[in-house]
């Protein structure tokens, strides 16, 4: 049998529990268990686990929209007859999905897909590196089910997809996710590129686990135990004394060419067309394509936008609010970060849109724009991937050579201060968070609390897909904001879709839907 026959029948076992029939009745027709292991090379296995991150986390319409779109730092409006979509992006923004959203739906099934294949690998006699890599990424797909749906459906490697996955519940997984973090630990290597799974990814999870326990637990009003908070503070302190990680220039960790230059990414899923049959991604979806206008060079889609309220946070010196980038600004005029304001080409020369009037990006925002004359120029717009201007292929089909960022370095500095401040160590906190803004450019504070802080983790991580969480963490989720008004208490949750509640009478609704 060829691999590529057995890599279809493993990877549409319907994600990781929809399953209607057995992989061992359907390998058993065609090669036997024993064979199997011969053909299917675990690398292989293992390659096929680390592309499972793709379609969840960086297609524009899964995980990286529900973390975001739902949040404070990014919306996609209809523009006349452009981004309707059936109005599931008003629905994001709004919170009032259903259990049939189509996004909530398929992000579901796409993470239990990535689960699935992580898992996988440990059926097929993995090394002891290639087990603990594959559990990481079973761990990193487990939180993400975590933190959205508050319910995990698990299987062990050799289960019969013939029965419905057992689910786990909040605290289970978070007691689960944690102790296989732990145990994996010292078998992944720390001296690997940061699109392999390595000891500080796992400690960077790890925190985010212990940081998150008690919000995973009670949504509404979360707890922060001291002894967890103090988990947070060393495994941090077991990354900075590492030696592998420093501040650097903000827009380098996003940049094409970021695999080289950046010291801050811990964990990225490699990307580009020259690795289209390893680890292949695009970065350009969840970031440039979707937000560009069409005349802008890279052409984009002209959809998503930021808020006026949260391009306000940012002072006027801080880097982070973006300008030119070396490589990008002088080649095709575009500038990362915020774009607001008139949009130029490489010339200087000041662009139009389709219509013919100034390319003029503005403060105002409405959910429906319906205006001809102005629809495709309201919204601050965000580049926080820099494009290759270099490389036509970018400039023509949006592919990206950007690695995708999970985890890094800032984020962990941002967590050891929110577990100094939970703590009572508000001093220790704002020497970290100042190191940070200083870095940024932006003005040192006097002091620091749990309001300023998660503004700063706002300003720092905006677009990275952790802001719903770090909202409800900090209990200001529920909280009306532009574009969005009040809000109900089942929203800390997605709703479990109505066909996995159809084929795993395990999984129940969450309250509320």
């Amino acid at each position: 049998m060829r691999l590529s026959k057995l890599f279809i029948i493993l990877i549409t076992a319907s994600g990781f529990g929809l399953a209607s029939c057995s992989l061992d009745e359907e390998l058993g027709s065609t090669v036997t268990r024993a064979q199997a292991d011969s053909v299917i090379k675990v690398p292989a296995l293992l390659e096929a686990a680390y592309n499972g991150l793709q379609l969840p986390y960086q297609d524009q319409s899964n995980f990286w929209a529900l973390q975001e779109m739902t949040a404070d730092e990014a919306v996609a409006p209809t523009r006349g007859g452009d981004w309707d979509d059936n109005g599931v992006w008003r629905a994001l923004k709004l919170h009032n999905w259903t259990p049939d959203h189509t996004y909530i739906s398929n992000t579901f099934t796409n993470i239990l897909q990535l689960q699935f294949l992580a898992t996988n690998v440990l059926s097929f006699k993995p090394s002891a590196r290639q087990a603990a890599e594959a559990r990481f990424l079973r761990a990193f797909a487990m939180f993400t089910v975590l933190d959205g749906w508050g319910q995990v459906p698990f299987r062990n490697p050799g289960d019969t997809l013939l029965n419905a996955p057992r689910v786990m519940t909040s605290t289970e997984a978070t007691t689960y996710i944690i102790g296989e973090l732990t145990e994996i630990i010292d078998a992944l290597d720390e001296n690997v590129p940061a699109f392999t799974a390595n000891k500080n990814a796992a400690r960077a999870l790890l925190m985010k686990c212990y940081l998150n326990k008690g919000a995973f637990a009670n949504r509404q009003a979360p707890t922060f135990d001291p002894a967890d908070m103090q988990k947070v503070i060393e495994l941090a302190d077991d990354i900075t004394a590492s030696g592998r990680y420093s501040l650097t220039n903000y827009f380098d960790n996003f940049a094409f060419n970021n695999d080289a230059i950046s010291k801050e990414n811990i964990f990225t899923q490699r990307n580009g067309p020259g690795y289209s049959t390893v680890r292949s991604g695009n970065a350009a979806f969840c970031h440039w394509a979707p937000t560009l206008h069409y005349n802008q060079d890279p052409s984009g889609w002209n959809g998503y936008a930021t808020i006026s309220d949260f391009y306000d946070k940012f002072e006027a010196t801080d880097v982070r609010r973006g300008g030119d980038y070396p490589g990008v600004t002088d080649r095709s005029g575009l500038k990362v970060g915020f774009l607001v304001g008139q949009q130029v080409n490489a010339s200087g020369t000041a662009l139009k849109d389709r219509k013919g009037n100034p390319l003029i990006f503005t403060r105002e925002l409405k959910l429906q724009e319906t205006d001809p004359n102005t629809l495709e120029v309201t919204g601050i717009r965000v580049v926080k991937y820099p494009p290759d201007m270099t490389n036509n292929e970018t400039k023509s089909s949006n592919n990206a050579n950007n690695d995708y960022v999970f985890l890094r370095y800032a984020d962990v500095l941002l967590m050891k201060a929110e577990a100094l401040l939970r703590t009572n160590r508000a001093g220790d906190a704002l020497t970290i968070v100042n190191t940070i803004r200083t870095h940024r450019k932006a003005s040192s504070w006097a002091a620091v609390d749990l309001d300023k802080l998660i503004d700063e983790r706002g300003r720092e991580l905006y677009w990275e897909g952790w802001r719903r969480q770090d909202l409800i963490r900090f209990g200001k989720f529920l909280q009306p904001w532009q574009l969005k008004p009040n809000d109900d208490p089942k929203n800390l949750l997605f709703p479990i879709p109505t066909r996995d509640l159809a084929v795993n009478r395990n999984l129940q609704q969450n309250e509320g839907y």
